[in-house]
């Protein structure tokens, strides 16, 4: 039977933690993220090997304007000429006799335009957001509950890689493939490692993979891609994880299993059960690194910058291992 928005609303209820943690809780699944597990984290660093998982922020990114969305720009407020014409700060600097110029400069750019968290604010469904608040606590002013700010202090742990093209013998997953339980747990058996509570979870799906061989991106943002299925939605409650993130635009299966509901993970993930999601997360050197030395473990740090009242935010996520 082909999945509708009453699927969404019983896994939604089957895994809701809305309360789990107090009714005035923001913090979702970053919750299950205990010292303990920080400190077992670093035991697992033993080459002192780090690995970027993000995209460069510039104009080559993947993002259309859909949605909003544009690619980063990045533009001088001060540059080498001013330095070599004095113009730069001359008052501020004191003069030629104090020697030092500088340059300096900015960015434009929506906060999910490249490697990115989803804050729990991020989603709202009939008119509620994570834990139950109405979806009014995020306005013009963004939002007063559920920000990016809540995991400012979190996001390093243990961090497990599933390699689902490697686990299935391809390249890369085609468009429109949905990942389930079968397909994670798979994937952990063969990096033999298990999968359980405060993790932090990277699914690869080689569409990053895909479009490098392109040679461009093509439809990669909004576009059909591969991703997690609702039939996932059991074996990742079930394991009590902190977040997870894939390589894909939108982390989940495109087009969507229901075609009633846009993006419905989202939905079960962010607002019912406060799990963080990551999106177009370069997983493919980290792939490589683990492939190499079959370690699929690592200390994983990436926390979200602590933009106030945001529902998103870039980062630079690193593994280290």
């Amino acid at each position: 039977m082909e999945p509708t928005i009453e699927t969404v609303r019983e896994l939604s209820a089957r895994h809701s933690n809305w309360g789990r943690w107090g009714d005035d809780d923001e913090r979702g699944t970053m919750n299950l993220v205990r010292p303990e597990h920080v400190v077992a984290a670093a035991g697992l660093v033993n080459r002192g090997r780090t690995i970027s998982m993000a995209l460069p922020y510039d104009d080559a990114g993947p993002q259309t304007g859909a949605f909003g969305r544009f690619n980063p720009i990045h533009l001088m407020i001060r540059d080498g000429a001013d330095v070599i014409a004095g113009s730069s700060l001359r008052d501020f600097y004191g003069g030629n006799e104090r020697h030092f110029r500088g340059t300096d400069d900015l960015i434009i750019m929506p906060l999910q335009s490249g490697t990115q968290w989803d804050a729990l604010g991020h989603v709202a469904f009939e008119n509620q957001i994570y834990n139950g608040y109405g979806a009014e606590w995020v306005s013009s002013k963004g939002a007063m509950k559920n920000s990016v700010k809540n995991a400012a202090d979190s996001m390093v742990g243990r961090g497990v890689l599933l390699d689902i093209p490697r686990a299935q013998g391809v390249d890369w997953l085609e468009p429109g493939h949905a990942i389930d339980g079968e397909q994670l747990q798979q994937a952990a058996d063969v990096a033999g490692v298990e999968v359980g509570e405060g993790d932090f979870v990277f699914v690869r799906t080689g569409a990053m993979t895909m479009a490098r061989s392109n040679g461009d991106w093509g439809d990669y943002a909004g576009g059909d891609a591969p991703g997690l299925g609702l039939g996932s939605v059991d074996w990742i409650a079930e394991r009590d994880i902190a977040a997870i993130a894939t390589d894909t635009w939108g982390l989940e299966v495109r087009p969507n299993e229901t075609p009633d509901t846009f993006q419905p993970l989202h939905i079960v993930l962010i607002v019912h059960m406060g799990l963080w999601l990551g999106e177009i997360f370069d997983l493919d050197p980290i792939a490589d690194d683990c492939a190499t030395d079959g370690v699929y473990e690592f200390m994983f740090c990436g926390p979200p910058l602590p933009f106030t009242r945001a529902v998103g935010s870039p980062l630079n996520p690193m593994a280290i291992k």
